[in-house]
């Protein structure tokens, strides 16, 4: 990585993540306002393949530790984007826990029994099944704060193919929401809201944690010299 410090918020570095996840949204959107709920959920959760149904679970499980690694890892490199990072994932939290459990949704599974008891869902076999809580997707939007979040650095540190490594950054993000939608375990809204909560929480955080502390002795502290 550079061993410059990040320069004052820009929005270039936003704009290889930012970019193509706004696209992302505005197609949801609007196919969200085009198809019924139930057939938008069919739609993109079928059709199952072996290949799929091997690597999507373990894909959609990368949340749950993932982000704390990368967290400890960025403490070797500069303290500042171990917190834009700590913070970001703290932030959004707050938003997604207390939303769920006021809106307290159903999940396709619980929606589908109660509503189209008639038509089977195709599930993977060995995943646990969640009933309630559905809206918005916490998964979705841990993936895409993740990932914008280590664009941003990317792009801030000038790291060599960093437009290269921002656009697949998105693409792993966007396949970890889908992997939410194939397992049945969210609907294409709860990707919607979870990618525009990540959005919003990422962009606070940017602009407002890094450029309050970008400039201070505790940006560039490290737990230890990677390089002389």
């Amino acid at each position: 990585m550079s061993t410059r410090t990040a320069n004052m918020p820009d929005m270039k570095y936003l704009l290889p993540f930012l970019v193509p996840t706004l696209v992302l949204a505005l197609v949801l959107g609007v196919t969200l306002l085009t198809f019924p709920k139930a057939e938008l959920h069919l739609a993109l959760c079928q059709p199952h393949t072996h290949f799929l149904d091997t690597i999507v679970p373990i894909f959609t499980d990368l949340v749950d530790w993932l982000p704390y690694l990368c967290v400890v890892l960025l403490l070797f490199y500069r303290a500042g984007w171990a917190t834009f990072l700590a913070s970001n994932l703290l932030f959004s939290t707050l938003i997604v826990q207390p939303t769920k459990h006021i809106v307290h949704a159903p999940r396709p599974l619980t929606w589908f029994t109660e509503n189209m008891p008639d038509v089977s869902l195709p599930l993977v076999q060995g995943v646990r099944m969640n009933y309630w809580l559905s809206f918005p997707s916490g998964h979705t939007t841990t993936f895409f704060v993740l990932f914008f979040s280590m664009s941003i650095i990317l792009c801030a540190e000038n790291i060599k193919g960093k437009n290269i490594l921002s656009f697949i950054c998105f693409l792993c993000a966007s396949f970890g929401a889908y992997t939410r939608i194939y397992l049945s375990q969210h609907f294409a809204l709860d990707i919607f809201a979870g990618i525009l909560i990540a959005i919003f929480s990422t962009m606070i955080l940017y602009f407002f944690l890094v450029k309050k502390t970008k400039n201070t002795h505790f940006w560039a502290w490290r737990v230890q010299k990677l390089r002389k």
